[in-house]
């Protein structure tokens, strides 16, 4: 026995170490959730004046308003609503489509889409790689704070979270052009959950 530690010692304590990084790494966004929900603080406030717990009615009456604006526009498809981005925002000038989830009536979840509007296979410049650095650091202005990096548990893609009170903000890669952003209001997520695990 005294033989294999000694040859084996320093391979055990890389074993350890890398088991322990492992470990704080794959529950740093456990961490971060329990921490946030814990506060027990509200942050309703999505964009644009935009907020959970608005009513369908309300959220097509607050983007008809700013239809009339001129600020927003109908999406490239029949349940989408588009914001132009500009330069000041973004490097270059983008489209944001978007349009929520309800439950019971009530904004839960707002999933995004972002693309610049001069992307082209030959502009790599301007490819998702580019974007989502452009769209963290805008949404990092709009929310403050920062985002971390995590591994999704349901594929191999890296995923940047920022998470305040029960607002969860989602940034990924979607394609090579797009980058996705899904807002969602963790305690409405949680209790889904909870509903669902029951026998």
């Amino acid at each position: 026995m005294m033989v294999f530690w000694k040859k084996n010692k320093l391979f055990l304590v890389y074993a350890v170490l890398l088991a322990v990084a492992f470990a704080c790494t794959g529950s740093e966004y456990e961490r971060l959730k329990d921490k946030e929900l814990a506060r027990n603080v509200r942050y309703d406030s999505l964009f644009l004046g935009l907020k959970f717990g608005m009513t369908k009615k309300e959220f097509f009456k607050h983007c008809w308003d700013l239809n009339k604006a001129g600020v927003l526009s109908n999406g490239p498809s029949s349940l989408s609503v588009q914001y132009r981005l500009d330069s000041t925002q973004l490097r270059a000038g983008a489209y944001m489509w978007f349009y929520p989830e309800f439950k019971d009536d009530k904004i839960v979840k707002m999933p995004i889409k972002f693309t610049y509007r001069e992307w082209a296979p030959w502009n790599q410049q301007l490819s998702s790689d580019s974007l989502l650095f452009d769209v963290t650091r805008m949404m990092e202005k709009w929310y403050g704070g920062r985002f971390i990096e995590v591994k999704s548990n349901t594929d191999d893609r890296i995923v940047k979270v920022k998470i305040d009170g029960n607002r969860r903000i989602r940034l990924f890669k979607e394609s090579i052009s797009t980058i996705r952003a899904d807002i969602t209001d963790l305690k409405e997520l949680e209790k889904e959950l909870a509903n669902t695990e029951k026998p």
